[in-house]
């Protein structure tokens, strides 16, 4: 990048200074060599300049130092390059590098010096792992969808699992202690979904996505809340309000006194009717039996007069 600068330079006219021994140009390659993060960064931009330095001071022998000039507007112009350069880089590594914007990301990238991959380690912009709280509403009997999913969880280096727990009660009531969480399931997916929810499954989900060391990377929270299904209405039973107590004027009130001879009446009828029709149904036999036997003797006179 730097070998391009200076060609592009080497293109611009007339000059005040020389590249190879201005100090603001220096200055600048100083602090360019100064912004590597490492030592051995540095030393390799190093390296890069004085290499530049050197072809740029064979190509400007060769035209008898002519070319050799550079004017203001070209350092502004490497000014201004660095800059894009920067932001594009600033814009690489939140966006692209490090795309976690909480929780700790471990990814294996290029190292652009040595060409060798290497283990970067983004850490959390807001230095925790517990990063999401979601409220999630069921009814009693539905079905509630916790998913925890991020799409840089794709990146992290090595076997990962995300690991359900839940701590029982309403969601929010108290604060809750590691203690309070009794384990759910560990799955290589991110989702799970709860069937056939009763109001007693409420509570606060957790979700962490570790490695087999058990270090968290991520972590969410889900608040379930199970609403109950409304009881079916039913059509109330209307009663008859009780008569007072000692209303013997009223000719529906019973009472023992009234009672007792009810009964023996009733019984007393019941008797007198079944011997009645007994009665009559002994006298209806009767007669029935008396008319037939003279029937019969009626037929035995005429019989014996025929044969006379």
């Amino acid at each position: 990048m730097l070998l391009m600068l200076v060609s592009l330079l080497c293109c611009v006219p007339a000059a005040k200074a020389c590249l190879q021994c201005d100090r603001k140009i220096r200055l600048l390659h100083e602090d360019f060599i100064l912004s590597a993060s490492t030592v051995d960064n540095q030393i390799e931009l190093k390296k890069i300049c004085d290499h530049a330095y050197v072809t740029y001071k064979e190509t400007s022998q060769e035209r008898k130092g002519v070319i050799g000039s550079v004017t203001f507007e070209a350092i502004q112009i490497m000014e201004k390059g660095r800059k894009i350069l920067e932001k594009h880089l600033d814009t690489f590594i939140r966006d692209g590098l490090c795309p976690n914007k909480c929780g700790i990301l471990k990814r294996r990238v290029m190292d652009c010096f040595s060409c060798r991959y290497r283990i970067y380690i983004c850490p959390s912009p807001s230095g925790q792992q517990d990063c999401s709280e979601y409220p999630v509403l069921a009814e009693e009997g539905g079905q509630a969808l916790l998913n925890c999913f991020l799409p840089w969880h794709r990146l992290l280096l090595g076997k990962t699992e995300y690991h359900y727990s839940w701590a029982p009660g309403e969601p929010g009531a108290k604060k809750l202690n590691e203690s309070d969480f009794s384990a759910l399931v560990v799955t290589d997916d991110s989702s799970v979904v709860l069937n056939q929810l009763h109001v007693d499954e409420q509570g606060t989900y957790r979700c962490s996505l570790q490695n087999r060391n058990g270090i968290v990377f991520y972590r969410a929270t889900f608040l379930l809340t199970v609403a109950p299904v409304p009881d079916q209405t039913h059509r109330p039973v209307i009663t008859l309000p009780p008569l007072p107590h000692g209303d013997d004027q009223s000719p529906f009130q019973p009472t023992e006194a009234l009672l007792v001879p009810v009964i023996a009446m009733v019984t007393a009828l019941s008797l007198a009717a079944s011997v009645g029709i007994t009665a009559v149904l002994g006298l209806v036999i009767s007669q029935m039996r008396a008319a037939g036997e003279l029937h019969r003797r009626g037929k035995e006179g005429k019989a014996k007069q025929n044969t006379v």
